[in-house]
């Protein structure tokens, strides 16, 4: 009651100070695809916007030779987790399908669509055949043993892959649903793209189904850092997802088999897809026994639900990454509203939380935005001074800002309390990750999306 009291004290102060009030989401839209941008591993293209950015890892390859440049850096390191990488994907794909219309009003739906194209080409050369798909690119022990530009990495970065002996259930329908997404964003503007990226959907949901395992057991050096808990959300997600662009009935059984009508998911995130599933099937495919789950998720959510809010708002459920659960249940709810699914205190909710982290409370927790925003992210690239100049642990331990801005990256965010250091140091609060702005971003752009719809 304490802590509830201490909030509301805390939003009426900040609204009456006029730190609270309406942010420039154009900007956000374009400074979040940015930051996916400055992620790009392999061989950049001629309109690359990052200066401080170069080709890198072009070495990058199986066991066979095969082709593996491309895709993005995970985080602050340069480690290709195809886990994450896939769900942010995912996640993005599915904000420009409900809320191309934010995209078009801001400018950036030609960038955002590029922005997963990287990703989605870089899924088709990891497939390599029907029963093989690589899912990391870099040791990752031995990578953040290191400091410096991705440009200048001369260590050796084996892959890893997921097969029948060694299989990966939920990596795989995780890129399945990415590639089934991805061919709904772009089945009317580029077919021949859509239908490959359909294909290889399929064959690899075939693949999930059939060798069933979890990922992290396979590939054991993504373990300490992306470890699965299970395979089962995946694989009614990658359903669900299929189901979406195919409308074969059978997709839809495999969703019911794997999914779940009784549990209510505690987040959406990188490991746990049930809400995602749950909403999919609600909104896409009419399939009202998962709707009651979906209204808990968000009820627990809502102010007074089981998710405890800090002092000044922002709904904090873990200390690692709270911004980015708060913005993944955020576009949850901005997804719900749209099909009018606890509509009103859907968009109350997802509004306040974004607001927090573009700076109600005080200050801006995305780079290179608003007021008084991090100036050192846990990030290798854009701590470097500009080429030739050296980049090692000198820069890490240098106390200013980081030479670059990383434009439009969320940070990991505040304690329980709203305390917050910027520090390169804190790789808890002060972390980045392409997990970290998926639900942000398509949060973003439905906010972006109901100025439209209200005139605004």
């Amino acid at each position: 009651m304490a802590t509830r009291l201490m909030m509301l004290l805390g939003m009426i102060a900040l609204c009456m100070s006029g730190v609270a009030g309406q942010y420039n989401y154009d900007e956000v839209l374009e400074k979040s695809i940015l930051f996916y941008e400055a992620e790009r591993s392999g061989d950049l293209p001629s309109n690359n916007r990052i200066p401080y950015r170069g080709d890198s890892a072009l070495g990058d390859q199986g066991n066979q030779g095969q082709d593996l440049t491309g895709g993005w850096y995970d985080a602050g390191d340069h480690v290709k987790f195809g886990f994450p990488m896939a769900f942010a994907t995912t996640t993005l794909a599915w904000g420009i399908l409900e809320f191309r219309d934010g995209y078009e009003a801001a400018g950036q739906y030609n960038l955002a669509l590029d922005s997963i194209r990287w990703t989605l080409n870089y899924f088709l050369k990891a497939h390599v055949s029907d029963n093989e798909f690589y899912g990391q690119v870099g040791d990752a022990n031995t990578d953040h043993a290191w400091w410096g530009r991705p440009e200048d990495m001369t260590m050796e970065r084996p892959a890893w892959s997921i097969s029948p002996s060694a299989p990966g259930s939920d990596l795989a329908a995780e890129t399945a649903a990415a590639l089934a997404a991805g061919y709904l964003v772009f089945r009317d503007l580029d077919a021949a793209f859509a239908n490959n990226l359909l294909a290889h959907s399929r064959t690899l949901y075939d693949f999930a189904l059939n060798n069933r395992g979890i990922y992290s057991q396979s590939i054991s050096n993504a373990a300490g850092f992306y470890a699965s808990s299970a395979y089962e959300d995946e694989l009614a997600w990658g359903a669900a997802w299929l189901y979406r662009a195919t409308e074969e009935q059978e997709y839809l059984d495999r969703a019911y088999e794997f999914g779940t009508t009784t549990n209510t998911a505690w987040a959406y995130d990188w490991n746990e897809k049930i809400v995602g599933y749950q909403l999919l099937l609600t909104t896409s495919a009419g399939q009202t026994d998962f709707l009651p789950r979906v209204e808990n998720f968000l009820r627990n959510w809502f102010p007074g639900g089981s998710v405890q809010y800090t002092p000044l708002g922002l709904a904090w459920l873990a200390q690692w990454g709270p911004n980015r659960y708060a913005a993944n249940a955020a576009f949850i709810a901005l997804v719900s509203a749209k099909y009018n699914i606890l509509a009103s205190e859907s968009e109350q909710f997802a509004r306040s939380q974004i607001h927090y982290m573009l700076g109600d409370a005080g200050r801006s927790y995305v780079v290179g935005f608003g007021n008084n925003p991090p100036q050192q992210p846990h990030h290798r690239s854009s701590s470097c001074p500009d080429q030739p100049a050296e980049c090692d642990w000198d820069e890490f331990n240098q106390p200013g800002p980081n030479y670059q801005i990383l434009y439009g990256a969320l940070v990991g965010g505040p304690d329980q309390n709203d305390q917050f250091e910027d520090l390169r140091s804190d790789y808890i609060r002060n972390e980045v990750a392409n997990d970290y702005n998926a639900g942000f971003q398509g949060a973003v752009a439905a906010l972006r999306a109901i100025q439209l719809r209200d005139g605004k």
